[in-house]
């Protein structure tokens, strides 16, 4: 078929680039309890200054610091209390030289006053008189109306998930709604004669219990989108359109397990290239395992279609359907993925041009991170339910040596 690219590889980054209108999802609206991971549409910004007035950091003594300049154990200041500041309300002391208000941590600092005294330096000898003896300078043990957050300042940034201190931020700032994007809808469908549902009791010879359908749907959740299954579809390439046609039209992306790989029973490329413009724009990404990765866009509906070996499909999806779960649902700061270093136990061979995912398994030798390689077929889940996390051997290296650091992004 004309426009059709058989393994004319593409980097990881140039398949992503090569899609060529991926929109993000609309907006709605969530509260703060609903808001943990979603990705906010638009900058929010604070109203109001937070704390909104000075206040205290420690329990002490508010007070004048030009009163406490030079004392000290030996010659201590002694200053007049004049009264207390309650918790919750605003005082109505006015601090003059020479005195001092008793002050709880986080109360109102009274007019007059510039800095707080730790209670810990100081001394009440006399009753209504209180003994200073360290020095403090303006602005000692009190923070500021702004210093948290001014008026105009950035609370959450669009375009990055909501963090659990960013709803506490946000709460404070009195923003108790939000519009975030919508989680993109992700439809999965999985093809193949020999595949059969998980809840299958007894396989007949050939047949597979399909495992990359809920690994996927893991992995869709992971990164912010909503998974929503179209079964398993047999090698019928007229069947397997009308299934990604109703998927592409209720879906935000729609991912094609097995059935990706030139061969004469593969359906896949077929039926996405009929689904409507653009169509195919990559068909075989330079990475292992995972080359036989197709990449097609139906309108603004991104189509993943992955190889049909469990550990493929899923290598590649970290690779290449993450981040289009992650584009699509407007998320264009990506968290960091927890990472470590480790020391690589043996040599691995690479291809230059290629990108090679190596399954590692981390363990600690005379205290240091040593990172294993686990090889194996790709038909083998194993490989990945053992592993601790992944190292990458770069497109532009052929190979690594024994002994190297290595980073390894860690499986959550």
């Amino acid at each position: 078929m004309p426009g059709r690219e058989f393994f004319r590889t593409r980097t990881v980054a140039e398949a992503l680039a090569s899609l060529p209108g991926v929109t993000a999802t609309s907006a709605e609206r969530v509260g703060l309890d609903e808001a943990l991971a979603r990705i906010p549409k638009d900058d929010i910004v604070a109203q109001w200054p937070l704390p909104g007035f000075a206040r205290s950091t420690v329990d002490g003594y508010a007070v004048q610091a030009v009163d406490t300049y030079g004392v000290s154990e030996g010659l201590p200041a002694y200053l007049d209390v004049i009264g207390a500041v309650t918790m919750g309300t605003a005082p109505d002391l006015v601090l003059r030289p020479g005195t001092a208000a008793t002050m709880p941590t986080g109360g109102v600092m009274p007019d007059g006053a510039d800095a707080v005294v730790m209670v810990e330096h100081t001394q009440q000898t006399i009753p209504g008189t209180v003994e200073v003896v360290r020095p403090v300078a303006p602005g000692d043990g009190l923070i500021k109306a702004d210093e948290d957050v001014a008026v105009g300042q950035l609370l959450a940034p669009a375009g990055r998930p909501l963090r659990a201190p960013d709803l506490g931020m946000l709460a404070a700032a009195g923003v108790t709604s939000l519009a975030v994007h919508a989680r993109p809808v992700v439809g999965i469908c999985s093809t193949g004669d020999e595949v059969v549902p998980p809840e299958t009791a007894e396989l007949a010879v050939g047949q597979v219990r399909d495992a990359t359908a809920s690994a996927l749907a893991g992995l869709v959740r992971e990164a912010g989108g909503v998974p929503r299954s179209y079964g398993i579809v047999a090698d019928d390439g007229m069947r397997l359109e009308r299934v990604l046609r109703d998927a592409v039209s209720d879906c935000d992306l729609v991912v094609v397990s097995a059935g990706s790989s030139v061969g004469a029973r593969d359906e896949t490329a077929g039926a996405v290239e009929r689904l409507g413009p653009p169509g195919i724009v990559c068909h075989g990404i330079a990475v292992r395992p995972g080359k036989p990765t197709l990449l097609a866009q139906c309108g603004e509906v991104p189509v993943v279609g992955l190889p049909g070996n469990p550990l493929s499909a899923l290598v590649v999806f970290r690779l290449v359907g993450m981040p289009l779960v992650r584009r699509v649902g407007g998320c264009t700061r990506v968290p960091p993925e927890p990472r470590a270093r480790a020391r690589l136990t043996r040599q691995l061979a690479s291809q230059a041009g290629r990108l090679d995912v190596i399954q590692v398994r981390l363990e600690r030798e005379d205290g240091q991170l040593v990172a294993s390689p686990l090889f194996g077929a790709s038909a083998l889940l194993s490989v990945l339910t053992a592993a601790d996390g992944y190292t990458i051997v770069p497109e532009e290296a052929t190979g690594l040596d024994a002994g190297v650091e290595v980073d390894v992004t860690l499986y959550r």
